[in-house]
């Protein structure tokens, strides 16, 4: 079975690969990726200057997923421009993903990317997880200011990782922005923001930041991630290449994010919790799955998914 995908001309030899966040952080990190079956090597959300991120513990694997407040901890943007030089060996699509904190910030990173050696750019306009911070992407007005100075820096393919939708009206809303400008791709979703999970036995939160809140990732937003997967690809009208993320842990997983109107799919807890080798068990099940099913390539199902 052929799973490769092209993102904006970037050929990947797979539609799978990791997602930013996750032991994308450092040097090392990034050539375990390298060194995986991960189809392009993402990096980790940089911002201008290098941050520690939030007080520990700060991520919990949970039974289902996961609950985390990172804060955006990285190394700033210029060790990750580095890094692109330095993973090129590995043969395969390197995507930068930026996180400034200012609109500003945005835009020197946007231009130190232009010159490396990044094939792709994903926007990851506003995490949940950052104390003091708001979650962009739900100020509509302000990502459309935002994307007008990004688009308008960067020169590579650039497109944008959203939070998550809920109503068909922001969904609306939001592709009424994002059709305003070049976008190559949209991936989708973050994590679902401030979740609280709590430990019985002890009577207490399970992390620290922000009293207990956190993002919750894993198989409890896959169905939230399928959706806004499915409802940016009919409002595309399927002309953009949308990446699904979100509770991927198998090639059936794949299968659905695919048959809804995903180009690829990102892995992120299930990276965290079963290491490198994951992305190599999905594309297997993946193509056990089509060949079941009698698809060749994921073209042959991609977005057909069937209403009663």
């Amino acid at each position: 079975m052929d799973i490769s995908t092209e993102i904006n001309g970037a050929k990947l030899e797979t539609c799978v690969f990791n997602a930013s966040g996750p032991n994308d952080s450092t040097l090392e990190e990034l050539e375990t990726i390298g060194k995986s079956k991960s189809s392009a090597i993402m990096m980790k959300s940089c911002t201008l200057e290098a941050r520690e991120g939030n007080p520990e513990p700060r991520y919990r694997d949970l039974e289902h997923g996961s609950i985390n407040s990172m804060g955006l901890p990285n190394l700033g943007y210029k060790k990750y421009v580095e890094f692109a030089s330095a993973l090129k060996k590995y043969r395969k699509p390197i995507v930068a993903s930026i996180s400034g904190l200012t609109l500003h910030d945005n835009e020197i990173i946007i231009e130190a990317f232009n010159s490396s050696e990044a094939d792709i750019i994903e926007f990851n306009p506003g995490s949940p997880n950052t104390i003091g911070k708001p979650i962009t992407g739900y100020d509509f007005n302000y990502m459309d200011e935002l994307l007008t100075a990004v688009m308008k820096k960067s020169k590579k393919p650039t497109g944008v990782k959203l939070p998550p939708y809920f109503d068909f009206v922001h969904f609306e809303r939001m592709w009424n922005v994002l059709k305003k400008h070049k976008i190559a791709f949209i991936t989708t979703i973050n994590s679902i923001g401030n979740g609280l999970v709590i430990d019985a036995e002890k009577e207490e939160a399970v992390i620290k930041p922000k009293g207990g809140f956190g993002g919750i990732g894993g198989k409890y937003i896959k169905y939230t991630a399928l959706a806004n997967v499915r409802k940016f690809y009919q409002l595309s009208e399927g002309k953009v290449p949308i990446i699904g993320a979100g509770g991927v842990y198998n090639g059936i997983d794949a299968f659905e994010y695919i048959l809804a109107g995903a180009t690829a799919v990102q892995i992120g807890t299930a990276f965290i919790q079963h290491g490198a080798g994951i992305f190599e068990k999905v594309q297997n099940e993946l193509r056990q799955y089509m060949h079941k099913k009698g698809y060749e390539k994921p073209e042959d199902f991609r977005g057909r998914l069937k209403e009663l």
